[in-house]
């Protein structure tokens, strides 16, 4: 049976800040909705307060956190405290490096809320597969001198495009039928007097990709990694560390993150088809330089987005 895709898929920066928060941004979090399913990546300090004001509400469906940062896990702690009080009881699931196990312990000790829900730990390693109705989500291994994992997120692929005429040509009556053939369902009809199969394949066009988004959380870049760089390519929307503009290039190779322009050469050599630019470092005031320096090596669309952006990531066709 071939599900037919039509989820709409949001993205909302709830947390675009570097190790240090601002008075404009917070701690890592990327809050992202697929129809009704939820993922948040990263939980910075203060996420439940961010999704209050971006009205995202509370139906967090998993957490996947990256790597033993505190400015990317401290937020947990408050947002277990808020879904208690909101009546949860749907058991949540939260995922990582190995050590996730410990960060959840934690979690369960220190809280002095009766929960109506249970709190899982997931360990994941380099190539882990989470799957979802739909959609995955990949793990792969980061470069940030601790271990640490990005996620990928990827539509599974979607039906081709269904060919009206040729359907008709075929015998087929507009109506039900048609939808059962774009279900992935053979379907017999009787055309003078002769009884006939067609198939999904008579009427149905190449299979076409679904959405894929990366998010790397703090790291060096990974392109020259082929694995991971194969599991990057051509995602719609590269979410990728940008800490410091190219200025502090060896500032960045000392703490282990990414420039802007270094984040524009992977968008460029996994063939991204947006660059978002995130944990970004307080120290600056303007981030005019980032769009730049991402610019000079990456010729498709750089945002820099603020906190409590959203983006719409579209079919591709």
């Amino acid at each position: 049976m071939v599900r037919i895709a039509g989820e709409t898929l949001h993205v909302h920066f709830l947390g675009t800040a570097g190790a240090l928060p601002s008075p404009q941004r917070n701690p890592s979090c990327i809050l992202l909705r697929r129809g009704s399913d939820t993922l948040l990546f990263d939980c910075g300090e203060g996420t439940q307060q961010q999704m209050m004001r971006a009205r995202t509400g509370f139906t967090v469906d998993a957490v996947f956190i990256t790597h033993r940062h505190a400015d990317h896990f401290l937020g947990v702690f408050g947002l277990i405290e808020t879904l208690a009080f909101m009546g949860r009881t749907d058991p949540l699931p939260i995922y990582g490096p190995p050590w996730i196990g410990e960060l959840v312990d934690l979690v369960l000790k220190i809280s002095g809320h009766i929960r109506g829900f249970s709190v899982t730990a997931h360990p994941l390693e380099h190539g882990s597969v989470v799957p979802f109705n739909g959609y995955t989500v990949r793990a792969f291994a980061t470069s940030h001198g601790i271990p640490g994992l990005g996620y990928v997120m990827e539509e599974d692929e979607r039906p081709g495009r269904f060919d009206r005429e040729q359907a008709i040509a075929l015998g087929v009556p507009p109506g039900p039928l048609f939808g059962r053939l774009q279900r992935g369902e053979e379907v017999r009809i009787v055309r003078d007097g002769v009884e006939t199969l067609v198939r999904p394949a008579d009427v149905m066009g190449e299979s076409r990709p679904g959405r894929k988004i990366a998010y790397t959380g703090d790291t060096r870049p990974l392109q020259h990694q082929p694995g991971i760089a194969a599991m990057l390519r051509d995602a719609d929307l590269l979410i990728h560390d940008a800490t410091f503009d190219d200025q502090e290039s060896g500032r960045a190779r000392e703490v282990m993150h990414s420039t802007a322009g270094e984040a524009g050469e992977a968008a460029t050599a996994t063939n991204a088809r947006m660059l978002a630019l995130m944990h970004i470092s307080s120290r600056y005031t303007s981030t005019a330089n980032h769009i730049r320096d991402a610019k000079r090596n990456y010729e498709g669309d750089v945002i820099l987005p603020a906190d409590l952006t959203v983006l719409e990531i579209p079919y591709r066709g």
